[in-house]
C-alpha cells in the first residue's frame, strides 16, 4: 500500500458547526419554555425534524449553562397559625459571656435501617458543648426529662 498508516486510522473530528445549529435551536426552545429540561427539548427538536440524541442535547445544554434546575417540593413544617399561646423569645438579644449562662435544647431523629431513634440534647450557649443527651425509641416527655436530670 502506498498510503501511510495514520491516514488509514484517521477519524475526522466532530462537526462543531452542526453543534452550533443545535445550540441555536435549543436556546430558542429554552427561552420559549424555560421549564423544559433536556428530555422535553429533545422531543421538541425531534418534532421539528432534527435527528438528535438526548445525551448530545444534555451535553450541549450543560456546556452552555442552559440546564434547567430541578424544582423540589417544599414542605412547610412550622404552623404558626394557631390559637395557642405564643411565648416571646427571651434570649433574642442575650449574648452569653460565660459558661452555664444560657442553655439550648434540641431534639432530632436518627434513622436506622429498620426504625428511628430520637436524640434529645442540652447545649451550652457560650461554649456550644453538649452538656447532656438522651436517646429514646419514642418522642415522649420522658426523653426531655432525662436530659434535664443529667444537667
Amino acid at each position: 500500500m502506498s498510503i501511510p498508516r495514520s491516514k488509514y486510522y484517521y477519524k475526522p473530528k466532530k462537526d462543531k458547526y452542526k453543534d452550533f445549529a443545535i445550540l441555536d435551536k435549543i436556546k430558542g426552545i429554552a427561552t420559549a419554555f424555560p421549564s423544559y429540561g433536556y428530555r422535553r427539548i429533545t422531543a421538541a427538536l425531534r418534532r421539528e425534524g432534527m435527528t438528535v440524541n438526548h445525551k448530545k442535547v444534555y451535553r450541549i445544554m450543560c456546556q452552555n449553562g442552559i440546564c434547567c434546575s430541578i424544582r423540589r417540593s417544599y414542605k412547610n413544617t412550622t404552623n404558626s397559625n394557631h390559637d395557642l399561646a405564643k411565648y416571646p423569645n427571651l434570649v433574642k438579644n442575650l449574648v452569653p459571656l460565660r459558661v452555664d449562662e444560657l442553655w439550648h435544647a434540641d431534639i432530632t431523629y436518627i434513622r436506622f435501617k429498620v426504625s428511628f431513634a430520637y436524640l434529645a440534647c442540652l447545649i451550652d450557649g457560650f461554649s456550644r458543648k453538649v452538656i447532656g443527651y438522651a436517646i429514646g425509641k419514642t418522642l415522649s416527655p420522658a426523653l426531655t426529662i432525662a436530659i434535664a436530670r443529667l444537667a
